[in-house]
């Protein structure tokens, strides 16, 4: 019985013994070893001549270069920051998951992408210190001219519309989605391909009887308009506020680091001042930075191409969109409270996202500091470079922008405008027998003029519809006169009246009565 014990006892000590020598081991491997090894690294290396390392996640986005430029690199190196741009491909969950890990202090987004990754994740780890860029025809749905001649001409069950998913091509699509009346489109409506380029070769594939009309962005716009028989339907010059790109700081590093964040955000404006003001500065940048990232194959033209379809946002702009400056050069800027609010409404319309998971607190989203600092400090991005000789003489001004805003037309222009198609809009309400709106209505149409604003080179013509039944020149007259009377309403909301052209025609229904009032938008020919 002792012998039995003793056995036991040796194997019980023998086992904690192993057990041990195993704790140590595993110690060893990954504490002892490896900080013996860092010391050793240490020891014999030098110390870094950076005193901050700043990590942005992006993407090869032409929109992103100066984030990426030798201007930028060497002004914040000269500073002792270094700034490593990461690219992840477009991956916006993983993108989110950087920030809220710390592994990134700034990233970029769409913001679209940014309400959808933000959605999907439960929380928002990053704030908007900077707009970036609007693209301004960067984005373009194009289609076989023979199959497609308007936006309206998509409302068919059979329309698929190719596109890169979770990009700003698709954004573009459920933007044409919310805003016009398509209630034939099938929910499948979304045919999903990898890469513009992808969708450049899916279109000269295509067959005009496939019903497909296809989204992508620039150089490979410009280079399907380069062949003939196809054509843009729409693209985001026609658009303002809706695809726009931010720099996002992570909360607690923009908290601990306000005066670091603001030495990189002088540093990009300084940069892009500098490529803005250099012949050909921005076109040589792009093409220079898809050289290196082996993204395209650039000529001067395509480079041309991919330059006018970004509008590079500069100070002037950013003081705008975060509701600080107040002077009229900038008032043509939309404030990036409202521009959330408005690509929030697009999510939600076409169930991107369930609901606003902001409730409708969008400020929460951007942090103005940053920009309320550099203009209190009366900044200018070519002070100290020696790019202007005159620094009074150089006043910077709102970037330039494709979206010019519509003028008045001839009864000849009106005629020959292009369809683009018909505005969905809820049924408007007349008082029975009478051109005195309801005031449901009334709100449905101040909301309407807030979207116009959305589409500044579009013309509106407001059709009242005739009923079939009773006395035609009547029921003409009274037509007329609540297209009239809705006319007026937007005018009063902010809409000039030589956007608008009012008409009374036919009721494409049996009996005119589900809808008094139509809504159609053309724009001049290109």
């Amino acid at each position: 019985m002792m012998s039995e014990r003793k056995s036991k006892g040796c194997l019980i000590a023998t086992v904690a013994w192993c057990f041990i020598f195993f704790i140590l081991a595993v110690a060893y491997k990954f504490l002892v070893h490896p900080y013996f090894t860092n010391k050793l690294t240490e020891d014999t290396g030098s110390s870094s001549r950076y005193e901050h390392e700043i990590n942005i996640a992006a993407d090869s986005f032409s929109g992103y270069a100066v984030l990426r430029s030798p201007f930028l690199v060497k002004w914040l190196s000269d500073k002792q920051i270094k700034l490593n741009v990461i690219d992840d491909g477009a991956d916006y969950s993983d993108r989110l998951k950087g920030l809220e890990e710390r592994k990134t202090q700034l990233a970029v987004f769409t913001i679209d992408s940014y309400l959808n990754a933000g959605t999907r994740n439960g929380s928002f780890p990053g704030s908007i210190i900077l707009v970036l860029d609007e693209t301004q025809g960067g984005d373009a749905l194009v289609a076989h001219e023979s199959t497609f001649k308007s936006i309206q001409d998509l409302n068919q069950p059979s329309t698929r519309l190719v596109l890169t998913p979770d990009s700003p091509s698709e954004f573009l699509a459920r933007v044409i989605l919310a805003h016009f009346s398509l209630p034939n489109l099938s929910d499948k409506w979304l045919s999903a391909e990898e890469g513009s380029s992808n969708v450049l070769k899916d279109l000269k594939r295509s067959n005009p009887s496939d019903k497909k009309a296809f989204i992508m962005w620039e150089p490979h716009v410009a280079k399907a308009l380069k062949e003939s028989g196809y054509k843009v339907l729409l693209d985001s010059s026609q658009l303002k506020g809706y695809i726009v790109d931010v720099l996002v700081a992570e909360r607690s590093f923009l908290k601990d680091n306000p005066s670091l964040i603001e030495t990189i955000t002088e540093g990009y404006f300084r940069a892009l001042f500098h490529y803005q003001n250099e012949t050909d500065g921005i076109q040589k940048l792009i093409t220079q930075d898809a050289n290196l990232l082996d993204s395209e194959n650039l000529d001067s033209q395509l480079a041309n191409a991919v330059a006018d379809g970004i509008q590079w946002k500069n100070t002037v702009d950013n003081y705008a969109h975060f509701g600080i400056e107040q002077q009229s050069t900038a008032m043509s800027q939309t404030y990036l409270e409202d521009i959330i609010g408005n690509i929030m409404g697009v999510l939600i319309k076409t169930k991107s996202i369930p609901s606003d998971p902001l409730n409708g607190q969008y400020h929460t989203l951007y942090y103005d500091q940053v920009m309320r600092s550099l203009q209190s400090s009366q900044f200018h991005p070519g002070q100290d470079l020696n790019l202007i000789k005159d620094l009074q003489a150089k006043v910077e001004t709102p970037g330039s922008s494709k979206a010019i805003a519509a003028t008045p037309l001839n009864d000849n222009q009106w005629e020959g405008l292009m369809p683009v198609g018909e505005l969905q809009v809820n049924a408007i309400g007349f008082v029975r027998g009478s051109s005195n709106v309801s005031r449901s209505s009334q709100r449905e149409i101040a909301t309407l003029a807030k979207r116009l604003q959305s589409f500044p080179n579009f013309y509106l013509e407001v059709t009242g519809q005739t009923r079939a039944e009773g006395n035609a020149d009547a029921n003409k007259q009274l037509a007329k006169a609540r297209a009239e009377a809705v006319a007026s309403l937007l005018e009063k909301n902010g809409i000039s009246d030589w956007r608008i052209r009012t008409k009374a025609a036919p009721s494409g229904n049996q009996n005119g009565q589900f809808q008094s009032v139509i809504f159609s938008v053309g724009q001049q020919p290109y």
